[in-house]
């Protein structure tokens, strides 16, 4: 049941938040050629995650992301460190990129995408703790 936010809240934040998470992706495959990057694309996509909250609330942003935020941000820590290994197997220098040209599509894989990756995960996950956190101590001690 929708308790928080106001109808147009509401319908401004289920329309908004497909447009903002892909306009983070946008912003994360392009920020290693220009600007953007996965700092910036993953404060966009917790941005969109935080208009839902504020919207909808706490139990219902929890129902739709499904994971904890504590885990996107221990898993983009192991995918930035993970894409550190391939130039180390190549006896190249710690942080040299490496690419990768994906056969059947002709796109060209990287060890920085990885590691922007990586950093969106971080950055997404850490917001949406600290955001998580402040409305769980927010409640009202009769709703609980």
């Amino acid at each position: 049941m929708v308790k928080s936010g106001t109808l147009i809240l509401n319908v401004a934040a289920r329309f908004l938040l497909p447009l903002q998470l892909l306009f983070s992706l946008f912003l994360l495959l392009r920020g290693h050629d220009e600007p953007g990057g996965g700092f910036i694309a993953g404060l966009v996509a917790a941005g969109a995650f935080a208009l839902y909250l504020f919207a909808f609330g706490l139990t219902a942003l929890r129902a739709m992301i499904k994971v904890s935020p504590r885990d996107l941000v221990g898993l983009g820590l192991l995918l930035a460190l993970l894409s550190t290994l391939p130039a180390w197997w190549q006896g190249e220098p710690f942080f040299t990129s490496q690419w990768w040209t994906i056969p059947l599509i002709g796109y060209k894989a990287s060890t920085p995408l990885i590691f922007d990756i990586g950093v969106y995960l971080v950055v997404l996950g850490s917001v949406l703790t600290a955001l998580t956190a402040l409305m769980a101590t927010d409640r009202d001690p009769e709703e609980a």
